[in-house]
């Protein structure tokens, strides 16, 4: 994924702030700053709201809701500046269908293009991985060291909570398709392949 440099995307998104967000941006900005410096790479909302606590940040439903959006595009370009784990294997080289990303002007625009993408990728990885219904799912209980099962991170889960929200179909003009594809809602092409939805959910159950 391309990386957008942090102070760029705040300086975007305050162009079109209210006076009232943008102080708000820029206390967000210093609590992930602050983490940054620490060497964590930690920025899931609860964790940038609870660092945040009486210093302007808003409470981590408050991030999440429609009108946080610009905290979210911000808390991500950390996110994206930090780069992912080393035993992450999602790939984020784009196909030739998506090349265009790389050549947004706008940053910030940019930023969610790619980020959005690599929801996808992450997405399409669930969809392979997630068992069929019908399949045997061993458990594994607290003292067994032989599960290799990795819980989804506060930051991992919050971007596939967001992935099948109302809001991003909204806002990316999707709608639902059949067997739990999604679709562009003009052009119906599908955006994410069939049991897309289904899967996500699953991670989220059972992650």
């Amino acid at each position: 994924m391309t990386k957008i440099s942090t102070q760029t995307v705040l300086e975007q998104l305050k162009k079109q702030a209210s006076p009232r967000m943008q102080n708000t941006l820029d206390a967000i900005f210093t609590v992930c700053t602050e983490q940054q410096e620490r060497g964590l790479n930690e920025f899931s909302y609860s964790t940038v709201a609870s660092l945040g606590k009486g210093r302007g940040v808003p409470k981590a439903q408050s991030i999440r809701n429609d009108s946080g959006e610009p905290y979210r595009t911000l808390i991500a370009s950390f996110v994206n500046a930090a780069g992912k784990p080393e035993k992450s294997n999602i790939t984020t080289t784009k196909s030739k269908r998506y090349m265009w990303i790389d050549e947004l002007k706008d940053p910030v625009v940019k930023l969610q293009a790619n980020i959005l993408y690599s929801h996808k990728i992450a997405a399409e990885k669930l969809v392979k991985e997630i068992a069929p219904i019908d399949q045997v799912i061993e458990i594994f209980d607290g003292d067994s060291s032989a599960s290799t099962v990795s819980k989804l991170t506060n930051l991992e889960r919050d971007a596939l909570e967001h992935l099948i929200s109302t809001e991003f179909m909204r806002r990316q003009r999707l709608e639902l398709g059949p067997n739990g594809s999604i679709l562009t809602a003009n052009e119906k092409k599908t955006f994410f392949p069939v049991a897309t939805l289904d899967a996500i959910k699953k991670a989220l159950q059972h992650l």
